[in-house]
């Protein structure tokens, strides 16, 4: 099966403007930051202190506790809380360091709203308090709760941005390793799927991200792995991916994380898997959560929720 592979041209001045302010600001403070515990601790604060990513007015919020972490539907101006329909799994990025409900609330309550159905969010355990197989662990405990609440696998679209896009293709994968059926769909906001870092380093794009610091990523690995060896079965790119569902991915052109988009797509396509690729000019690194300041990130999330809107229905899967 090809891969639908489509361009998304052009760049506003507010995004220009905004990509000069965090290649001079947020991309020395991305590169030079150690990884030590201290710093670990403190950046997972960060959330508790957003409180400018305020979600649109008449979003409604609902807490859902969890073992060990919490989560929350988000429920997009518009979007009825009657129940019924699809349902968004959310894993929010930072890296599995940073980020939880406040920071990515305006962002999903945009999906929300885009795709007409509720969003639960999971604020997943991050560094340092677990490695990579303990965050996995609980979006698989999420994915489970909403099919334990009655909704059909069918009717569930999974979604997440940079680290929670890596979670959106490992927790089906290790969900279905322990019998759990697929989701109906796949959203991911410039993913990374591969912990195999060679590819990223080698490319024109390392030097132009506007902010992630892809010399980094190795570093990286060896928190997230706890000091153990790399497998290839760590990178959702080398897992079974024929049983996934139909997968929509956005990135930027220049960020390196398209690396990493491109490769998922191209695996996925050869698995058998109905996969659109949409790459989008100049925007930075999971743009749509700056949508504010890249006016574009409203077009892709509107495109991201017709996407799931297409999806089948469970009934019209039986049927």
């Amino acid at each position: 099966m090809d891969v639908v592979i489509q361009s998304r041209a052009g760049i506003g001045l507010p995004a220009r403007v905004f990509l000069f302010l965090l290649r001079f600001w947020l991309r020395p403070l991305m590169r030079y930051t150690p990884f030590t515990p201290k710093v670990l601790r403190h950046a997972a604060r960060l959330d508790a202190m957003t409180g400018v990513m305020r979600a649109p007015r008449g979003t409604v919020t609902v807490p859902v506790p969890f073992d060990g972490f919490p989560a929350e539907w988000v429920y997009g101006p518009g979007v009825s809380r009657s129940g019924g329909g699809k349902v968004i799994l959310y894993f929010h990025g930072g890296g599995f360091i940073v980020g939880g409900l406040r920071t990515h609330r305006r962002m999903i309550a945009r999906l929300s709203a885009a795709s007409g159905a509720p969003a639960l969010s999971v604020a997943y355990r991050q560094l340092p308090s677990t490695t990579l197989a303990g965050t996995v662990e609980d979006c698989v405990a999420a994915y489970r709760y909403l099919l334990d609440q009655g909704f059909a696998a069918e009717e569930i679209v999974i979604a997440g941005d940079s680290a929670g896009g890596y979670l959106t293709f490992a927790t089906p994968l290790q969900a279905l390793r322990e019998g759990l059926p697929a989701p109906g769909g796949l959203v991911a906001l410039s993913p990374l799927t591969d912990l195999d870092h060679a590819a990223k380093l080698a490319h024109p794009n390392l030097g132009l991200d506007p902010y992630i610091p892809g010399p980094r990523l190795p570093e990286l690995n060896a928190l997230l792995l706890g000091g153990a060896a790399l497998d290839p079965l760590h990178s959702p790119v080398n897992g079974e991916l024929a049983a996934l569902p139909p997968t929509l991915i956005h990135c930027g052109s220049t960020e390196i994380l398209r690396v990493d988009a491109e490769l998922m797509a191209d695996r996925l396509s050869s698995a058998g898997v109905p996969v659109t690729l949409v790459v989008w000019d100049r925007q930075p690194h999971v743009f749509q959560i700056f949508a504010d300041f890249c006016r574009e990130g409203l077009t892709s999330l509107a495109e991201m929720g017709t996407f799931i809107r297409a999806l089948p229905a469970a009934a019209d899967r039986a049927a």
